[in-house]
């Protein structure tokens, strides 16, 4: 069975730290790219990172550039978020996929698999 378990959601203030781990399984983790996503209330969905196969430089959507981080442990299938400097419109159900191809976050080729989601909240 295919599957994508994002954790490590939760309820923290702002300025604080959580690591969103996505735990991979089912499928080959090391063919695709793992890009990680989020919803906020009321709005769309939005990449907001990815992984690559082919690129050692991870990508950032503008708004988490520098305070987030996205790293992979392939022996773990696993791939992480680490948020730092979190702020109220962070909040939001982050959720994790394996695509084909991250071009850039949230333009991707051929999204095969998403997870669940895990909800964080930034309290102000």
């Amino acid at each position: 069975e295919v599957q994508l378990v994002e954790s490590g959601g939760g309820l923290v203030q702002a300025g604080g730290s959580l690591r969103l781990s996505c735990a991979a399984s089912g499928f080959t983790f090391d063919t695709y790219d793992i890009a990680w996503f989020r919803q906020a209330p009321g709005k769309e969905r939005e990449g907001i990172s990815c992984i690559t196969r082919s690129d050692p430089a991870p990508h950032y959507k503008d708004s988490v550039k520098g305070r987030f981080t996205i790293s992979s442990d392939n022996a773990k299938n696993t791939v992480y978020l680490h948020m730092n400097s979190l702020k109220p419109e962070d909040t939001a159900v982050y959720y994790c996929a394996a695509v084909q191809r991250c071009l850039r976050p949230g333009s991707y080729v051929g999204l095969d698999y998403w997870g669940k989601g895990t909800l964080v909240t930034v309290s102000s």
